[in-house]
């Protein structure tokens, strides 16, 4: 399957970016938006992790379910860029939040007598309390500005997590661009709701 280039994933980190001091801050962007930055020990230490990238899900086969970042290094090589499911549930973290701002990242596979087997569920049993993730595949642009409001309304208004998702869909089904349900209801606040 061929992945597009998602434009507007730069924007969205960088807009986010400016709303914390600069030494909060761990910036993954461009061919730095590699497999070791996602499964480094030094994620587990954040607060809220941010993933805007492209996710893939596999209802037949869970083991291919994952996100993809950077699939070449900085000189043009090819490398795994290939988050799997098995990696989330690997990594150990302390975070209040992840948000995972690509397609399909609420859905998984209902396995009998484990439930709903997905990067959702991967990211609480790796210590996340709660996870914002979306239901169908999104827009890239509107899915930028919805991330973006959102955590104007998380950061600097100092809402709480649902109540900033919340306001962000509102705001962005308030415009005309961006009116249709497709473009900001997709994302939904799993875990911890406060």
């Amino acid at each position: 399957r061929r992945l597009s280039r998602l434009t507007f994933s730069r924007l969205e980190a960088s807009a986010i970016a400016r709303l914390l001091p600069a030494p909060q801050v761990r910036l993954a962007t461009g061919f730095a938006a590699s497999r070791e930055a996602v499964t480094t020990a030094a994620l587990g230490t954040a607060d809220i992790v941010h993933l805007a990238t492209h996710g893939l899900v596999s209802t037949s086969q869970p083991a291919l379910t994952g996100l993809v970042v950077s699939l070449v290094d900085s000189r043009g090589r090819a490398r795994d860029g290939f988050v799997r499911l098995s990696d989330v549930y690997n990594l150990r973290l302390a975070a209040d939040l992840v948000v995972l701002s690509a397609c399909h990242t609420a859905l998984g596979t209902e396995v009998r007598g484990e439930g709903l087997v997905g990067l959702t569920r991967g990211f609480m049993y790796a210590g996340a309390r709660r996870v914002v993730a979306s239901l169908w595949a999104v827009d890239d642009s509107a899915t930028a500005e919805l991330m973006s409001r959102f955590y104007r309304g998380l950061l600097r208004d100092r809402l709480p997590a649902a109540a900033a998702l919340r306001a962000a869909q509102r705001e962005l089904a308030s415009r005309p661009q961006w009116a249709a349900p497709y473009y900001w209801a997709g994302f939904v606040l799993q875990g911890d709701w406060q």
